[in-house]
C-alpha cells in the first residue's frame, strides 16, 4: 500500500492531517516574479498556519500552440526553484515531461509531478519514482482527463513497484464532449480508496480547452474548491499569479494572488466544520 500520510518536507498530507495547499504560477516567467510570488505565499502560510508547497513549471511542454511561451527550460528553471527553497523554506513541486528530467529535478524539488496526459507513460513514471525514491521526495500524479478514477490504481502500483510509495493523486476533471471538463466529486473518495492521499486541482478543473490558447472560468474555482473540501480531499492545488490576465500561461483559470488568502480561509473554515467526530454527531442525534 502507498504511504498515507505522505511526508513532504516538514508537512504531512493524508489521513488525519491538515489540508495541504499547492500553489504558484503556472510557469516560471522570470526569476523575479517567481521569487516575489513565493515570498508572498510563504507569508500567507506563516500567517494562516498552512501546509503549503510552492509550484511552478520550468517547461510547459504541452502548450496548445507552437508560439506559446514554455518557460526557461530545465537547467535555468531548477536554479530558480532552488532559490525559492532557499529564500522561503517552502517545499517545491515541479512537473517533468521526459524521463531524463527526473533525476536533476528530484535533486531540487520535494515533489515531482507527472502531468495528466503522461500518467500512463511507464518509462516516465519509472524515472520519477526511482529518482524521488533516491532523494526522499514524493510523486504527484494527475489523473488523466480520459481515465476513470479507479483506474489510477495501476499508476499507484507502478510507483510502488519502482521504489516509491510516497504517492499523491490529483483530480483535475474529466473530458466531456469536445473538451469541456466535468468534475465528478466521487473521484475523491474513489481514489482515496486506492490508499493514496488525493489533491483537488481547482484551477485546471476550470480550463476550457480549444482555440489558439486554453481558456478558463476563474470565477468557478471557489465553487469547485469548496465542493472538493466538503468531499474530503486531502489538499487543494491552485495556480496563482499577481496579474492573471497578463500571465504567459493559463491566465484565464489562475487565481489572482491577492484573492487567494480569502479563499483559503473559507476552505479552512469548511474543513474545520467537517472535522466533527462521529461520536459527537451521534451524541447530538441522541439529544434530539
Amino acid at each position: 500500500m502507498p504511504d498515507n500520510p505522505v511526508t513532504i518536507g516538514p508537512w504531512h498530507c493524508g489521513k488525519g492531517q491538515p489540508l495541504l495547499f499547492i500553489a504558484g504560477p503556472c510557469v516560471i516567467e522570470s526569476e523575479q516574479l517567481v521569487l516575489d510570488v513565493a515570498k508572498r505565499l510563504a507569508d500567507h502560510a506563516a500567517r494562516l498556519k498552512l501546509q503549503l508547497v510552492f509550484k511552478s513549471s520550468f517547461d510547459k511542454a504541452n502548450r496548445t500552440s507552437v508560439d506559446s511561451f514554455r518557460g526557461p527550460g530545465l537547467e535555468a528553471g531548477l536554479e530558480i526553484l532552488a532559490k525559492v527553497k532557499a529564500a522561503t523554506g517552502l517545499p517545491v513541486l515541479t512537473d517533468v515531461h521526459e524521463p531524463h528530467q527526473a533525476e536533476p529535478a528530484a535533486r531540487v524539488c520535494d515533489i515531482l509531478q507527472v502531468p495528466a496526459f503522461l500518467a500512463r507513460q511507464t518509462d516516465l513514471v519509472q524515472a520519477v519514482a526511482e529518482a524521488t525514491a533516491r532523494h526522499g521526495g514524493a510523486i504527484n500524479v494527475k489523473k488523466p482527463q480520459f481515465t476513470a478514477p479507479e483506474e489510477m490504481v495501476h499508476v499507484v502500483k507502478k510507483c510502488e513497484a519502482f521504489g516509491n510509495p510516497r504517492v499523491l493523486l490529483t483530480e483535475r476533471g474529466t473530458t466531456f464532449g469536445y473538451g469541456r471538463l466535468i468534475n465528478d466529486m466521487r473521484a475523491i473518495p474513489t481514489m482515496q480508496g486506492l490508499g493514496a492521499p488525493v489533491i483537488f486541482d481547482a484551477t485546471h478543473s476550470v480550463q476550457l480547452p480549444g482555440g489558439h490558447t486554453t481558456g478558463g472560468q476563474r470565477e468557478m474555482v471557489s465553487f469547485l474548491a469548496r465542493a472538493a473540501v466538503a468531499c474530503g480531499c486531502d489538499g487543494v492545488f491552485f495556480e496563482t499569479h499577481p496579474d492573471p490576465d497578463r500571465a504567459l500561461s493559463d491566465g484565464p483559470n489562475m487565481i489572482r494572488l491577492s484573492d487567494l488568502p480569502a479563499l483559503i480561509r473559507r476552505l479552512l473554515r469548511l474543513r474545520a466544520a467537517l472535522d466533527v467526530k462521529d461520536d459527537e454527531i451521534s451524541a447530538s442525534d441522541k439529544g434530539n
